[in-house]
């Protein structure tokens, strides 16, 4: 939310630097993000001075160029070369000095320059409106008032507004700071805790008066749920032009596009005041009555934008006798709204249901100013006020006369809220004692009312507007922020509590895993738990009628809760390859989410994402890209790391995956690892293989608490290295030669590993070779000839008989 400093010391007269005002509106909660400078022209005129053509005669090499010179004050008069048809000796003119920075209408800075034009000097620039951002024509250049002094700077001339704008993160609960008049509220409250004391000056609205009912339009409220209040008027004889400069200037600052003096005042009263206004054509309205009623479901109506939208039942709609105009609190009609051509309206303020503006808004994914803070609750007692601020602005600014009473339909009013405070709680949740006379001045400043004082507590009474202090921890936190954060001490005694956990609790198991990942390589990632409704549809597996629909989607793409980790990892993927980091290892924990009939269900998984080099490629040593059998190794690394290691490997059943594995123990299964599909790849335009791990976590962590990690001493007795190379039938597996030699040998033979792998060429069909090393070692002695001999005898012999093996 932008705040204009010049605009805020329109409500309290403050003589402060912006950035001592912003750190006492950060201490507030109103945190700071950022202080911009607004000037009303880029430049603000700098090095623009008033000058006198004191001569102008023709250029000699050209037809077009005129030689001047001008006086501007200096010792001696400039020489200019001007090529404008109407520069003329005697004529007081804005020029543009050596040095100075002017900007073209898109904000591209040029700098003027000593130069020459055709063989002649030029010392500066005679300009013309638009190279001043004063205003569009290029004609000429612009000819000032006589009588204004030579060397004047054109700053003063054109009055040119400097201003200071706070950008400030709001939190969604401080409605009631949605406005400039809001923000000084606080800071009144806060200068007052520095001893400085301020009036708080609100716009006077005694000179309202009806200057004649000669249009009146009847307003009835159907819907009082969703309408508390609803108050119009109407103005007739308005002349619809452009906003004076200054209400141009105020918009500006905060980003806002002047429109017409109209709509332009309804928006400035809504950033002065906080409350929303709208608008209407009175012509426009049928019947001359206003309903503020529902429409049926399916009902056609075309927005401000040219949008036509489907209302929904319970979308609360401004109609006339005929037809709705409006989407209440929310967005304007096409065929209702003040054009160039209205001559009379009828202005709205009311205060609206923030459960129905915020479903409607959601629903037709629309965020407007009015509907931002609608939503959020505004005060439903300024609704009159504001409405009589406008219209005498608007009286003022565009003429005409208030032609009827106020109608306002208030029937029953909105309460404030009555809440106790313990002087004990509010020091055991400050952790000091703040003396009670500086809490009743606190909460008198914040137009809290102290209605009685007792030993123990106050009564108080809470302002309506102030929807967020309902409790007794409201009111407390209201008097610590204006008491200021920063004020209360610390002490040296720090209590602590000790909790019981076990050594298999999900945190300490995630760190563990997390740590060893990133000690691989890997980067962890954290994605959106919604996501778009048609990846189910990448995989059977996956049910529509799976799926937990969001009951308010901020968009189709978040409209449901994943089923899976892997498409919301894709995206991520997608993201980095497209900015050219295409070497990547990620991990995410997180969980997905499914809908089973009645119930509703959540796993927890962990998914691994590997894509590109293993590592970075390097001027000695070649590309080396990750495939299955790396994150074969991490997965296992993973399951080694928990204790799980008598696990059963099977073909990953997944239609995700072109080819994987799956570990499980009996009936659970752990993990499901491989290569995800070209197909799935494709819809999210990724071109190279991605290999994608999923860890079912909750069986990862029961299975954890049954498994056990050994650790023993390193041998002291050194290790034996033999090797086989085996003549095998093609469907033999080096599993079989694996299982196989661990029969054989339980206790010594340590280590087996598969080097090379060859079929082809010089070997009988159907056959391969295998080069297969044992490793062999005692942990008590070293081991001899004899020894070896008997073990890779015995070895060779179950591979001849069993497998079918030659020695080659």
């Amino acid at each position: 939310m932008k705040i204009s400093y010049n605009w805020l010391k329109q409500f309290i007269k403050i003589d402060w630097h912006a950035e001592k005002t912003g750190e006492l509106l950060t201490d507030l909660g109103l945190e700071i993000e950022g202080i911009e400078t607004y000037e009303s022209i880029k430049g603000g005129l700098e090095g623009i001075v008033v000058g006198e053509v004191l001569t102008c005669k023709q250029h000699p090499n050209a037809d077009r160029l005129k030689i001047t010179t001008v006086d501007i004050g200096g010792e001696t008069p400039l020489q200019i070369v001007c090529g404008a048809p109407n520069v003329a000796k005697g004529q007081k003119v804005p020029v543009a000095t050596i040095g100075t920075t002017l900007y073209t209408a898109e904000g591209e800075a040029w700098k003027i320059k000593k130069g020459k034009i055709r063989g002649e000097e030029s010392h500066g620039m005679i300009c013309a409106e638009d190279e001043l951002g004063l205003g569009e024509s290029h004609d000429g250049i612009m000819v000032l008032d006589k009588l204004l002094k030579v060397g004047t700077k054109a700053s003063e001339v054109f009055k040119v507004e400097n201003d200071q704008v706070f950008e400030i993160g709001l939190t969604p609960n401080r409605a009631d700071a949605m406005s400039h008049y809001g923000v000084a509220r606080d800071l009144k409250a806060g200068l007052l805790q520095k001893e400085v004391t301020l009036e708080l000056i609100t716009p006077s609205v005694s000179s309202y008066h009806v200057d004649a009912r000669s249009l009146k339009i009847d307003v009835e409220v159907k819907d009082k749920e969703k309408c508390p209040r609803y108050c119009g008027v109407t103005i007739s004889g308005v002349k619809v032009e452009p906003s004076p400069s200054w209400l141009q200037h105020k918009l500006k600052s905060i980003g806002l596009s002047p429109i017409n003096n109209i709509v332009d005042i309804t928006n400035y009263v809504l950033h002065e005041l906080g409350q929303p206004l709208h608008a209407f054509d009175a012509q426009k309205i049928a019947g001359n009555k206003v309903e503020v009623k529902t429409c049926k479901a399916g009902t056609k109506f075309t927005t401000l934008d040219e949008n036509v939208r489907e209302l929904h039942e319970e979308d609360l709609m401004i109609c006339d006798a005929e037809k709705p105009m409006c989407i209440a609190g929310v967005f304007g009609g096409i065929d209702s709204g003040v054009t160039e051509n209205t001559k009379d309206i009828f202005l709205e303020s009311a205060y609206f249901n923030p459960v129905s503006i915020r479903k409607t808004a959601k629903r037709h994914g629309l965020n407007t100013d009015a509907s931002f803070r609608f939503e959020r609750g505004i005060d439903p007692n300024i609704t009159e006020y504001a409405l009589k601020r406008a219209a005498l602005l608007i009286t003022d600014i565009a003429g005409g006369e208030i032609s009827s009473d106020i109608s306002d339909s208030y029937p029953v009013k909105i309460k404030d809220f009555e809440v106790r405070l313990s002087f004990d709680n509010a020091r055991k949740l400050i952790g000091e004692e703040i003396p009670r006379e500086t809490i009743k001045s606190i909460l008198t400043s914040l137009d809290i009312k102290v209605n009685n004082v007792t030993e123990t507590g106050l009564g108080l009474t809470v302002p309506a507007y102030r929807n967020d202090v309902q409790r007794e921890a409201d009111v407390i936190e209201e008097i610590l922020r204006v008491y200021g954060y920063n004020n209360v001490g610390t002490t040296e005694k720090l209590n602590a509590s000790i909790s019981n956990s076990t050594r298999f609790e999900d945190y300490k198991l995630q760190n563990i895993i997390g740590n060893q990942l990133v000690s691989r390589g890997f980067f962890e990632i954290m994605t959106n738990s919604l996501t778009t409704p048609k990846y189910v549809n990448f995989s059977e597996s996956l049910k529509k009628e799976h799926n937990v629909e969001i009951l308010n989607p901020l968009s189709n793409d978040l409209g449901v809760m994943r089923q899976s980790l892997l498409f919301s990892g894709l995206e991520a993927v997608a993201h980095n390859i497209n900015r050219k980091r295409g070497d990547l290892k990620l991990f995410e924990f997180g969980k997905t989410y499914h809908q089973y009939s009645e119930d509703r269900e959540e796993y927890k998984h962990l998914s691994l994402y590997v894509t590109g080099n293993k590592v970075i490629e390097l001027w000695n040593s070649a590309s080396n890209p990750s495939d299955f059998f790396y994150l074969k190794g991490i997965v296992e690394a993973i399951l080694e790391r928990l204790g799980l290691t008598r696990l059963k490997s099977s073909p990953a059943k997944s239609d995700l995956l072109s080819e994987g594995l799956s570990f499980s123990f009996g009936k659970k299964k752990m993990v499901e690892f491989g290569v995800v599909k070209k197909s799935v790849l494709k819809s999210f335009g990724i071109t190279q293989h991605i290999l994608f791990a999923d860890f079912n976590w909750d069986n990862v962590l029961e299975m954890a608490k049954h498994g056990s990690i050994t650790f023993k001493a390193i041998p002291k007795y050194p290790e034996v290295r033999r090797d086989f190379a085996l003549l095998l039938d093609s469907n033999v597996s080096f599993e079989d030669i694996y299982t196989l030699a661990k029969q054989t040998e339980k206790q010594l033979l340590k280590n087996i590993t598969l080097f090379d792998v060859y079929e082809g060429k010089n070997l009988p069909k159907g056959k391969k070779s295998y080069a297969v090393s044992f490793i062999l070692q005692d942990e008590n002695k070293t081991l001899t000839d004899k020894q070896i001999d008997k073990i890779m005898s015995k070895l060779q012999s179950n591979f001849e008989t069993k497998l079918g093996a030659e020695l080659r």
